[in-house]
């Protein structure tokens, strides 16, 4: 899904509110325009606009009364900082994914196992004793995941704010003024893998000839150096 489009449709604060009401429960038309306090009419093109983007989706209930649920779990990220912008929409990660691999993330949690399928035989308000226990189980896991959650924003907030650190240090190393904060990004697109003139535009999004200009004046102060087209680090 296209982030600035996204980001373009959630502007609007009855289409925020609309997908608020809907993450607690499917809602019809009607119990939306009571809860925007705005007509039908005006909710329907809401909806419409947030169907196009496949945030909602409409279902048929055997009165044949259309009502609307939340169609996909994403998550949105926005970065901002005086070296950055840049958005992007990510779907959730296969339940397979294997976190151990990660090079500097280790997770501690306890996942639970589906519960078994059950014949729906009995009284449909009473549980038994296993799957009482099923249910307290997966509220505790609940709980545990969101507090996971709450961590994990902390140390994505440490790393936004540590990586403008790093940067605005590297840009007054390399430059006096600080002004040509590009020249940090180039070196660290370096430090990264990238080695020819290409690579580097790619990777921070800038022109070659751009790109080219600040290699060569790194390169006269010998904080780059260049062999047969391929760019590296001097120190």
């Amino acid at each position: 899904m296209d982030s600035a489009v996204l980001l373009d449709i959630l502007g609007n604060e009855n289409r925020r509110r609309i997908l608020r009401l809907l993450s607690h429960k499917p809602c019809y038309v009607t119990e939306i325009s009571d809860y925007l306090g705005v007509s039908p009419k005006a909710v329907i093109d809401h909806l419409r606009k947030l169907e196009e983007v496949g945030l909602v989706e409409s279902r048929t209930d055997d009165q044949r009364r259309k009502y609307f649920n939340i169609s996909r779990n994403l998550r949105l990220e926005v970065d901002v900082s005086p070296y950055e912008f840049d958005m992007k929409s990510a779907y959730p990660a296969s339940p397979s994914l294997d976190v151990s691999t990660c090079q500097y993330l280790s997770l501690n949690v306890q996942y639970g196992t589906q519960p078994d399928e059950r014949e729906g035989d009995g009284d449909p308000e009473t549980v038994s004793d296993v799957e009482a226990g099923e249910i307290a189980t997966l509220a505790e896991e609940l709980n545990c995941l969101e507090d996971l959650k709450s961590e994990l924003s902390l140390a994505q907030r440490w790393v936004h704010g540590r990586i403008t650190n790093v940067l605005d240090q590297l840009s007054e190393e390399v430059d006096e003024n600080g002004q040509n904060r590009i020249r940090a990004e180039i070196l660290a697109a370096l430090a990264a893998g990238a080695e020819t003139v290409r690579d580097v535009g790619r990777e921070i999004d800038a022109p070659e000839h751009i790109v080219e200009r600040h290699l060569a004046s790194m390169a006269e102060r010998g904080i780059v150096e260049e062999n047969s087209g391929h760019w590296m680090l001097s120190g």
